[in-house]
């Protein structure tokens, strides 16, 4: 065969193994990644109530506690004993005191309401509403503070640096305290850290707390808000205080294992106590 020839069949084969290779389908794209599935959410109740002859109680927690199916389990049954044990006290203590109708029935109610949602801490503010005879009720608070990793609750001195002084803190406290019983009650003897002859200023690690929002930064912190009953720094008739610190008051004191968890300003300053009306 002349090379001329084999030549043109070189040419031939090439264009058609050309021909063939235009003719292959592409590739398919490649698979968009999969959607993150979404958290599981609980489906324990957000209320409870009963009534007897002797007591009401009554439980509302948050929508938000759904998102935290470990605490809310733990929160809803541990708060459904006490109010059961409450009213087994009820009764005891109505049935020893004899059939007198004109006693009212003792009350308890247990209000849990949403702090501040972050990456790694979730938190909840509790009240609780105790009538057991007498002039009035009781109201005390308590801070749940809950580690979304570990899925444990922390204390309130686990959100600063192990051995802390706090002492900056607690003059940052009592500050907002005294400004917020001048703005309540004018001319209200200023409160101080030391032993008073009534009240005192209280300690930051040892009063309930709470996460408060950021202003402008979703998913974090701006402040810390402190529960404060009534009776702690005042009369009882001067009512409970909700104070609100500022990030800038402590931020370098935070445990660095949180301390990401907080940016900016919090939503709410000073005292926010929520006011009846």
């Amino acid at each position: 065969m002349t090379p001329s020839r084999l030549l043109l069949i070189g040419c031939a084969l090439a264009a058609f193994a050309g021909c063939q290779r235009r003719e292959e389908p592409a590739p398919p794209p490649p698979a968009a990644p999969a959607a993150a599935p979404a958290p599981a959410l609980s489906n324990e109740p957000l209320s409870f109530s009963e009534q007897t002859p002797y007591a009401t109680v009554r439980l509302t927690l948050p929508e938000g506690v759904r998102t935290q199916p470990q605490l809310h389990a733990a929160l809803y049954a541990s708060t459904v004993r006490e109010l059961r044990q409450f009213m087994e006290g009820a009764q005891a203590d109505r049935t020893e005191a004899g059939s007198d109708s004109d006693l009212p029935p003792y009350e308890k109610t247990i209000t849990v309401e949403p702090g501040a949602d972050a990456a790694k801490l979730f938190s909840l503010k509790r009240t609780d509403y105790d009538y057991s005879g007498g002039a009035h009720g009781n109201t005390l608070f308590a801070g749940v503070l809950w580690d979304k990793a570990a899925m444990r609750q922390i204390a309130a001195a686990d959100l600063f640096r192990p051995g802390v002084d706090a002492a900056a803190l607690d003059r940052a406290l009592c500050d907002a305290v005294n400004t917020a019983k001048q703005v309540r009650s004018p001319g209200t003897e200023r409160l101080t850290l030391g032993r008073g002859d009534t009240w005192n200023c209280p300690r930051a690690l040892q009063t309930p707390m709470a996460l408060e929002p950021s202003a402008g930064q979703p998913g974090k912190a701006g402040g810390l808000v402190f529960l404060i009953g009534p009776y702690a720094v005042g009369p009882y008739a001067e009512g409970a205080y909700e104070v609100v610190l500022p990030l800038s008051a402590f931020q370098a004191l935070l445990n660095p294992a949180y301390a990401s968890d907080f940016a900016g300003a919090p939503a709410r300053t000073g005292d926010v106590t929520p006011r009846e009306g």
